[in-house]
C-alpha cells in the first residue's frame, strides 16, 4: 500500500513545488520592494531544497540529499547577506 501511496504522491508533490518555484520566480521579477524581492528568492531556494529532498526519495539516491543541504546553506547564508545590506547599506563591516 505505502508502494502505490507514494507512485502517485511523489509526481504531485513535484509538480506542485515547479509551480511554487514558478509563481515565487515570478514575484522575484516584478516584485515592488527590494524586500519582497528577498522574499521571493528566500521561497525559491526553500522550494528548491524540498525539490531536491522529494527527488531522493523519488529515485531512492543519497546524492540528492547532500544537494539540498548545499542548497540550504547557500540560500541561508545569500538571505543573511541580503537582509544585513538591507538593513544597514553594506555587508561586511
Amino acid at each position: 500500500m505505502t508502494g502505490s501511496l507514494l507512485s502517485w504522491a511523489l509526481p504531485i508533490a513535484l509538480l506542485l513545488l515547479a509551480a511554487a518555484m514558478a509563481l515565487c520566480l515570478a514575484r522575484l521579477l516584478m516584485g515592488p520592494a527590494a524586500q519582497d524581492r528577498v522574499l521571493a528568492l528566500d521561497c525559491m531556494y526553500l522550494n528548491g531544497m524540498l525539490l531536491m529532498l522529494v527527488l531522493g526519495i523519488y529515485y531512492g539516491s543519497g546524492n540528492y540529499f547532500e544537494a539540498a543541504l548545499l542548497i540550504a546553506l547557500l540560500g541561508f547564508a545569500g538571505s543573511t547577506a541580503m537582509a544585513k545590506f538591507l538593513l544597514r547599506g553594506e555587508v561586511i563591516e
